[in-house]
């Protein structure tokens, strides 16, 4: 039993107030700097480049776009360029050098209405294979890109003729754990949940968890997929064991009730795949763990195998703003240095201590 001295504690390092709407916030790997992204109210895109120095925040660049930007990612770039892709609410898809911002080295009409959510894997030295970009939309459809292709992407999950077009909220890579594997899972505002091969270019698993599916990430991307959070509007999260599939009942899996209000966002710890933080709707962090089973699987009555869930333990929770906190994203390189943003215009950089402990 941990004493509640013994917890990890979520400790406010720095706070500060933007003038526009910050929708997305990633640390540049290998430094002490992120970046904002957002709009304007004069409904212009803005990206600003903070670092962190002394216990405060430093504004290093602040470069104006023509649209708002919605998402970003540096996962589909190397550590020696740390280049940054972002969607726009126009549909497109950029990738910027940081250095020099002025116009893009990358750039494609992704889709037709705005990019809702982005993900890269086989940068940053995460995951085999080629460098791509994931991007989800309001059009309903999932698109994968290489930037070294231009214009077309590899691959498009939409639709099928006939289908209601359902916005896609949330994407994620995982399974890169070679250079043929690779899957992409999509959640959408119905509450489905869709996981594709890449390899297979095929549609492997889907479920329905009845609430929109604000937000999905594999606990690790590089690995055979070991577990997938789904974080929804109806203030629950579902845990999937994604190491075994059954047939017919899919992948085991645990839910949890927590932050009542939309669960905006979840973010593996980096430096353990079992840790994890929630944000919530109403200005809330949640930080838990999960426990595995004491086994992982078990037959069926036709002895076939089938998983088995564990469960989540919440290690400590913090309440930040009254508004939703719209993304996080831990520090790759400084075991428990996160930084946020939630709509009330303010980015807050934390700091969460005794991770090694748990």
């Amino acid at each position: 039993m941990t004493t509640p001295f013994e917890k990890p504690q979520i400790i406010g390092h720095i706070r500060k107030g933007l003038n526009y709407t910050v929708f997305d916030t990633k640390w540049i790997p290998c430094s002490a700097k992120f970046v904002c992204l957002g709009n304007f109210t004069r409904g212009t895109g803005v990206m600003q480049i903070y670092e962190v120095h002394q216990g405060d925040v430093q504004l290093v660049k602040e470069i104006e776009k023509a649209n708002p930007i919605k998402c970003g990612t540096f996962g589909a770039s190397s550590l020696q360029q740390r280049d940054l892709a972002t969607g726009d609410f126009d549909g497109n898809l950029d990738i910027w050098n940081l250095e020099k911002p002025d116009t893009p080295v990358y750039s494609a009409k992704a889709h037709k209405e705005i990019v809702i959510c982005i993900d890269g894997v086989g940068g940053l030295g995460i995951g085999d294979g080629a460098p791509e970009i994931v991007t989800g939309s309001r059009d309903g459809t999932v698109k994968v890109w290489d930037p070294r292709q231009r214009d077309t992407p590899v691959a498009t999950m939409e639709p099928m003729e006939g289908e209601t077009k359902r916005e896609c909220w949330t994407v994620a890579f995982g399974h890169a754990f070679n250079s043929q594997e690779r899957c992409v899972c999509a959640g959408y505002e119905n509450g489905d949940v869709k996981l594709f091969d890449l390899r297979n270019m095929s549609l492997r698993w889907e479920t329905n968890i009845s609430n929109g599916v604000c937000c999905v990430e594999f606990d690790r991307k590089d690995i055979d997929m070991n577990k997938l959070v789904a974080t929804t509007l109806e203030g629950k999260f579902h845990v999937f064991d994604m190491r075994t599939q059954h047939p017919t009942r899919g992948f085991a899996s645990v839910s949890e009730r927590a932050h009542k209000s939309t669960i905006w966002q979840v973010r593996h710890l980096p430096q353990n795949r079992d840790v994890f933080m929630t944000t919530g709707g109403t200005g809330s962090l949640y930080l838990w763990k999960y426990l595995y089973p004491d086994k992982r699987t078990k037959k069926d009555p036709q002895d076939l195998d089938m998983g088995v869930a564990g469960s989540v333990d919440l290690l400590q929770n913090v309440s930040l703003s009254k508004q939703p906190i719209s993304s996080l994203d831990w520090s790759p390189d400084k075991q428990g240095l996160c930084v946020c943003s939630s709509f009330d215009q303010s980015i807050n950089v934390l700091i969460v201590t005794k991770l090694n402990r748990v």
